[in-house]
């Protein structure tokens, strides 16, 4: 292989995932001879995979093998009009295209450590997808469900008019959310659309339809036993502490880590909900965060870590800004 191509662009495939749709991927093969591990990359709703290739680079730079791919509808996954779409929603992302994408890099690569980095709902997929099982280090930024109560105080109000009011009415129209056409990243299926606007606190009310069904849509979350660090940014109106303890709570075999980064103390001015995949954090906050797929190492400075008793996980509503939580 032309390893030139590889750190440039990727390798681009497809997935096949269960139900027999097929999805868009890029590998990146590391640029090391001995393998580190490998590592999936879950986007953010509505977020082309692309926007995490330069990341995807650096860690293959050092060592990783790395995986990133479009949901369904989404990007280069976008394989009809949205509007064709209608029943596509989030739940089909974790437990059909996720799970697709973990045993894809699970059966390449086999006998490597399986890593996951995952932003936004990406932090959800992992608990809903069976393969799920096979991770050893989840590391999530601002990752969350967009439970609205969870939203920063300051912000609440302007997001709810525009994520649950102004979303579900125009997909009603529509048929899709035109999130293109509102420049808010790539147009959303009513179903993942609906999700969003209508989530309610807890999982188990979100997935009601499915366990009239005699499904468990949450049966894999317990399976999931490696290690999670769940990155926050103070100044993210969508991964309050809240937000993040709300999901961290569902995963209770895994050994979780949160820790809140304000971005002052690494002399930025803001980094909100999207910035840290930016190049610009390559030797700051990227390599704190290899060091902790590497060798879970937690970051160091003005972070400190305490605990939360495991039972108060979903009612926490920590304020705190520079610490750890460690569950």
């Amino acid at each position: 292989m032309d390893r030139a191509n590889e750190d440039s662009a990727g390798i681009p495939l497809s997935l096949r995932t269960r139900d027999g749709t097929t999805l868009a991927a890029h590998v990146w093969l590391p640029a090391t001879v001995r393998q580190a591990g490998t590592v999936v990359i879950n986007p953010a709703t509505a977020v082309k995979a692309s926007y995490y290739h330069r990341y995807a680079r650096f860690l293959a730079r050092h060592g990783y093998a790395v995986l990133t791919y479009d949901y369904r509808g989404i990007g280069a996954s976008r394989l009809r009009h949205p509007r064709a779409m209608r029943d596509t929603d989030k739940f089909c992302w974790g437990a059909c295209d996720c799970d697709a994408a973990l045993q894809w890099a699970h059966d390449t690569f086999p006998g490597e450590p399986l890593d996951v980095v995952a932003h936004s709902i990406g932090g959800l997929m992992v608990g809903l997808a069976g393969h799920g099982r096979h991770v050893r280090r989840c590391l999530t930024v601002g990752a969350q469900y967009a439970y609205w109560r969870d939203y920063a105080a300051g912000s609440r109000g302007a997001m709810w008019l525009r994520w649950h009011l102004l979303m579900p009415l125009l997909t009603a129209l529509l048929g899709y959310f035109p999130a293109r056409r509102l420049g808010w990243h790539e147009d959303l299926p009513a179903g993942a659309a609906y999700e969003w606007a209508f989530r309610p606190a807890r999982l188990e009310a979100a997935y009601r339809r499915l366990q009239r069904r005699g499904l468990d849509p949450l049966a894999h979350f317990p399976a999931m036993t490696g290690e999670m660090l769940a990155i926050g940014l103070s100044d993210d109106p969508f991964g309050t502490p809240a937000a993040l303890d709300r999901l961290l709570g569902y995963y209770t075999g895994a050994r979780r880590t949160r820790i809140e980064i304000r971005p002052e103390a690494i002399g930025e001015r803001q980094i909100g909900h999207f910035a840290w995949f930016h190049e610009r954090f390559e030797n700051t906050l990227w390599m704190d965060a290899l060091r902790w797929l590497r060798d879970g190492e937690l970051p160091a400075g003005p972070r400190h870590a305490f605990p939360i008793a495991p039972a108060h996980i979903n009612e926490c509503k920590h304020e705190d800004r520079g610490h750890a939580h460690r569950i």
